[in-house]
């Protein structure tokens, strides 16, 4: 089926035996409701095809029988991906506004994650949603490997030349280097309870690398990180997270999700007197 999706959600890449390396990319259609269109070796598309967050594109896509999500989708073979329109930017005050009503108009907000557990694990009736945190406590990290797995590394080496998705557009690229970090957002919903989700959003990713670029050193560019995570976007920023289960947890795991993308419209000034 033909759908127009707005996208909201591309993860950070992950390492594929079969793919070389996808990208989770997940965005709502024209009646709210959530499609996640999984595989996608988004480095490897055509430069025109490359989607941003925040823009419309036209894609055919099927259920993924493969994946027992319900919201998950994949294209149809041989077809590609559309952009239909520019990026939604935020240069003028009224970009957030209009984001805002794409978003918000026809897509239920959570605020408990009790509820959407119970959804994912018991009923299978969502596994993207919408979380607005009650209070964002703070943002942690924890240290990871630098490298990927050898074992993953030499059969995506033997293989690459295999690779038959977007086969007629495949590039040449160079293995996206492996975040050293793991961050999570810390938070408590509308009952209480007190969470910490792993982030997975591309954003943040990106954001370490640029840093890095900038200060040559890896504990200033984590600090650069933490400190935008927390200091602005906490106190700054009305923050809203884009949850997905993992496809490894989700109908058991005792909380199957993650934050796979983050919206963060500027604080409204009664909100900031607020907190002052």
């Amino acid at each position: 089926m033909k759908e127009e999706i707005f996208i909201l959600v591309k993860t950070y890449p992950t390492l594929s035996k079969k793919y070389f390396e996808l990208v989770c990319t997940a965005g709502i259609n024209r009646n709210g409701e959530w499609r996640r269109i999984y595989p996608i070796p988004f480095r490897q598309l055509s430069d025109i095809e490359k989607y941003q967050k925040y823009q419309w594109v036209d894609v055919d896509i099927e259920r993924n029988l493969d994946d027992p999500r319900i919201e998950s989708y994949r294209l149809i073979p041989q077809t590609s991906i559309s952009i239909i329109s520019p990026v939604l930017d935020t240069d003028k005050d009224r970009s957030w506004k209009t984001r805002k009503d794409i978003i918000f108009s026809n897509t239920k907000i959570y605020t408990n994650l009790e509820e959407i557990i119970y959804k994912a694990n018991k009923e299978n009736s969502l596994s993207l949603a919408t979380f607005k945190p009650t209070k964002v406590l703070d943002v942690t990290f924890d240290v990871d490997s630098e490298k990927w797995d050898d074992n993953k590394l030499r059969v995506i080496e033997a293989d690459r030349q295999q690779l038959k998705l977007f086969e007629d557009y495949k590039k040449e690229i160079k293995i996206v280097d492996k975040l050293p970090f793991r961050f999570r957002y810390h938070f408590i919903d509308d009952k209480g309870v007190e969470t910490k989700l792993k982030i997975v959003d591309w954003e943040i990713g990106q954001l370490f690398w640029n840093c890095l670029r900038m200060s040559k050193n890896k504990d200033q560019a984590l600090n650069d990180v933490l400190r935008k995570y927390k200091e602005d976007f906490i106190n700054n920023k009305d923050l809203y997270f884009f949850l997905g289960t993992t496809r490894q947890y989700h109908g058991w795991g005792k909380n199957p999700f993650v934050i796979t993308g983050i919206f963060y419209p500027p604080k409204e000034s009664s909100q900031l007197q607020f907190n002052l």
